[in-house]
């Protein structure tokens, strides 16, 4: 009755709002009502505090109110001190960002500095360590560790799972090498380390890059004969591939070896890197389509692959307005025109869905993948720690237009330098897994048991559902002990 109290709406266009209203359901809103009804650039909606018993960790139901009690009553004062108190971000992380939002407020309104160094072995944050490296040619960990670590804390001359990783990542775009290569073998994140996703089980899941969603039958059935004689689940993904599960470690070579002999190669599902680029079938078979969609979506994803960057990177292209591949739901969402292409950037599902923010409009191909390039450059060069480019843009001074000024009018004056370090990517790209089978030094880490290189990991159990195999479930297991239904190992087994 007092048309204060949010009871619903639809976002049309500039969806900024959302993760700020979404919580505010059922609430007053702060301030003039009709404020938020305004659009873009025609005056400020008032700012939306998170209310303290709106949820932020949804796994470990974590509200607002417990994370800013553990800055002012339990004095954390960083994030790792705010998930140890109060478990939030611990389980799948798609809520840190929000955690340190609200840990950055808290600390800001008590008048403490907010540090922005990466973690306690270096006072830079990982843009700042970006450019050190890039300004100083270093090639190493320990190059980066001796010329700008902190002395005298612990590890001080190991590093630690945060540092170790980011400086792995930013090695790879500035002093491209396969990631097993010599001492960056040993800052790889556990996925990194042996090329695959590993799974709640301890086995692993294997993803064949597939540009584009675009396979031949020839590809298929060499997927399904692997997947079959592997015993691995299968599984058709958002993004256009397909993912075979339960593979154990020393399976990993064999499978790849067939995978890359029918073409295939490293879809780096385990990296913070290009996932892979969706596409609808665009105008080669839709009535509707005004652009090759798919052929593009096939060249964007062969230039991008292997991009090693801040966090993973998605995109979409669409052959027309109808966005059946949901572009704007991507880091990069690309969707045909009349005239060219429109280029969107910033977008991403997940804990906080954006919708990505229109950056140029009606571009050639030629222009618009020059775009792209500079974009993702950009952002590799100045985006935070595990920092998705939705986040990123919304924290860039100036937003959108500062980021158009910089990659379509060269208002930085870099240009140039991302151009030739994006060639440099594409130039130096090599597949992982092929390379890895060439080589019996990196080959050699793929064992379940060091000391017993040729046994099979014994704990990994799987029962069938609906023809395929999935992991045992503790009272499975137990019930294994009595002669039920339990297989491990590459053959499933059905017993009556």
């Amino acid at each position: 009755d007092d048309a204060r109290t949010l009871l619903g709406g639809v976002f049309v266009g500039d969806a900024s709002q959302y993760a700020a209203l979404r919580p505010m359901l059922g609430r007053d809103l702060p301030g003039d009502p009709g404020a938020f009804l305004l659009p873009p650039g025609s005056g400020s909606a008032p700012d939306i505090g998170l209310p303290d018993d709106a949820a932020v960790c949804s796994c470990n139901n974590v509200a607002a109110g417990t994370i800013r009690a553990a800055v002012t009553e339990h004095g954390c004062t960083d994030l790792a001190a705010v998930k140890t108190c109060t478990k939030a971000g611990t389980s799948c992380g798609s809520c840190l960002p929000l955690v340190k939002k609200i840990l950055t407020e808290e600390l800001t309104k008590a008048g403490i500095t907010v540090s922005t160094a990466l973690c306690e072995h270096f006072a830079l944050s990982r843009a700042q360590l970006y450019d050190v490296i890039r300004v100083s040619r270093l090639r190493s960990f320990s190059e980066v560790l001796a010329a700008h670590g902190q002395a005298g804390v612990v590890g001080a001359t190991r590093g630690c799972d945060i540092c170790k990783p980011v400086v792995a990542s930013i090695l790879s775009t500035l002093a491209p090498a396969h990631v097993l290569d010599g001492e960056r073998s040993t800052l790889q994140d556990t996925n990194d380390h042996v090329m695959a996703n590993l799974q709640k089980d301890g086995s692993y899941s294997v993803v064949p890059r597939i540009p584009g969603g675009e396979v031949t039958p020839e590809g298929l059935v060499a997927i399904g004969e692997v997947a079959r004689d592997f015993g691995l689940y299968t599984k058709i993904t958002g993004a256009q591939r397909i993912d075979m599960f339960g593979a154990r470690i020393d399976q990993l070579p064999e499978i790849w070896r067939r995978l890359v002999d029918a073409g295939f190669e490293s879809g780096q599902a385990y990296g913070k890197s290009l996932r892979a680029v969706k596409s609808c079938v665009g105008s080669t078979w839709c009535r509707y389509g005004m652009q090759d969609s798919v052929g593009l979506a096939v060249d964007l994803e062969n230039r991008y692959r292997g991009l090693r960057s801040p966090h993973k990177l998605k995109i979409g292209v669409s052959g027309c307005a109808r966005e059946c591949a949901e572009a704007r739901g991507k880091d990069v969402g690309v969707i045909a025109t009349d005239n060219g292409w429109n280029v969107y950037v910033g977008g991403n599902g997940g804990f906080n869905p954006r919708h990505a923010k229109l950056l140029a409009e009606d571009l050639d191909t030629e222009t618009l993948v020059r775009t792209i390039d500079r974009f993702l450059m950009y952002y590799i060069r100045t985006a935070d720690r595990l920092q998705r480019t939705a986040p990123w843009l919304e924290e860039l001074e100036g937003g959108v237009d500062a980021l158009r000024a910089v990659v379509l009018e060269d208002s930085l004056g870099i240009a140039e330098e991302l151009d030739a370090q994006m060639a440099e990517h594409i130039g130096s790209y090599s597949d992982e897994w092929r390379d890895t089978l060439e080589d019996p030094a990196k080959l050699a880490r793929f064992t379940s048991f060091v000391n017993a290189p040729g046994v099979a990991d014994p704990s990994l159990a799987y029962v069938a559902e609906r023809g395929q195999p999935r992991p045992a479930t503790p009272l499975e297991r137990d019930a294994a002990r009595e002669g039920a239904v339990l297989v491990a190992g590459t053959t499933l087994e059905v017993r009556s």
